[in-house]
């Protein structure tokens, strides 16, 4: 993204101001779909946070390109690859988008801990840039590290026992293996990875959804969480590579076709066997220092608070990174619901109340 300045001369890297745009747009996206928590209807609560989400990211001067978007694994009412955001007026920035307006719709729906509205952005030269990477399969195998056991001696990887992984991760953190603690998804998929890990004694902390948040833990130092592994979303893997480049972890991640059919179909595009077990790391799924993450807790999480009511103000808790100068600013916000205005894509700008 191109530097501008401010009219005291100072030069600020357009990613600096891109940022708080972003945020407000994960909000819009959180307190649009609040009311759908606990109510069992995740369909109607991705319809919602990703019409206002789309409203909002209209507003921004920004040549935005979705790379990265919803609707891939869920069949949702998405914002497509490809599709442009932004007021793309002549002279605005190029910018590469990923998004999820409803990271864990089931936990949403549930009324359960763990679901975000996050986004992620980096600069382009031009619109045909492929600055975030638009990964061919559904999900994608990942083991999620923080910056101490991505540096010094000691390599993890793939295709060996998950104990000689451990062991790695628990010398580097000085700790030892059965006081180490593993995130992943509760899927039937993890069964032998779970029995794996219990077999090393150290705990493990099964989530049910929120693959984004769980993959970043390892990278947050009061997290409490040492490493993430297991299966799950590509587009996550995206969003959470630009999240943890910007708070200087690391993540491995390779294509795992879900079923015979994924494997025929990414043949037919070009993916064999070669290709399908390429490792990618970070910088390969978000290129450059160009990069910003922002999310808004839409229930409760390890990462960020959830949106909270009481009577006519709405709280929201967020985050904002940048890869550039790896800071984390996190944003607490009040809501007046009577005034808040959010500029949904589907109709005009909408009030809450």
């Amino acid at each position: 993204m191109p530097s501008t300045k401010n009219p005291f001369g100072t030069v600020y890297e357009t990613e600096k101001l891109i940022g708080l745009d972003l945020i407000r747009a994960s909000e819009a996206a959180a307190l649009n779909c609040y009311k759908w928590i606990g109510k069992g209807e995740k369909e109607k609560a991705d319809f919602d946070a990703t019409d206002a989400i789309r409203g909002m990211l209209n507003l921004v001067e920004m040549r935005g390109v979705c790379q990265i978007g919803e609707g891939i694994k869920d069949e949702a009412p998405g914002i497509f690859v490809g599709e442009k955001l932004g007021t793309w007026t002549e002279g605005s920035p190029y910018v590469s988008i990923a998004l999820d307006p409803i990271d864990g719709t089931t936990l949403t729906s549930k009324g359960l801990p763990g679901a975000l509205s996050v986004l992620a952005a980096a600069k382009m030269t031009n619109s045909e840039e492929q600055a975030l990477a638009a990964v061919p399969s559904h999900y994608m195998e990942k083991i999620a590290i923080g910056p101490t056991v991505k540096e010094g001696t000691g390599t993890i990887r793939f295709d060996v026992p998950v104990e000689q992984n451990l062991e790695v991760i628990a010398l580097k953190l000085g700790k030892r293996l059965r006081d180490l603690c593993v995130c992943l998804l509760d899927r039937p998929r993890h069964d032998q990875l779970i029995a794996d890990i219990r077999r090393t004694g150290a705990a493990i902390r099964l989530i049910g959804d929120g693959d984004v948040a769980g993959a970043i833990a390892p990278s947050q130092p009061d997290s409490g969480v040492d490493v993430y592994m297991g299966i799950g979303g590509a587009p996550e893997a995206v969003l959470a590579a630009a999240a943890i480049k910007c708070i200087g972890g690391e993540m491995l991640c390779r294509i795992w076709p879900k079923n015979e059919e994924e494997r025929k179909s990414l043949a037919e595009q070009g993916y064999d066997d070669k290709a399908i077990s390429k490792i990618y790391m970070c910088e390969d799924l978000a290129r450059g220092e160009g990069i910003v993450f922002a999310a808004t807790g839409i229930t409760d999480s390890a990462l960020l608070r959830g949106v909270k009511v009481n009577g006519n103000t709405a709280m929201t808790h967020s985050v904002v990174m940048r890869a550039r100068s790896r800071t984390v600013r996190y944003v607490k916000a009040y809501h007046d619901l009577t005034r808040k205005t959010i500029r949904l894509h589907t109709g005009e700008a909408h009030r809450l109340l």
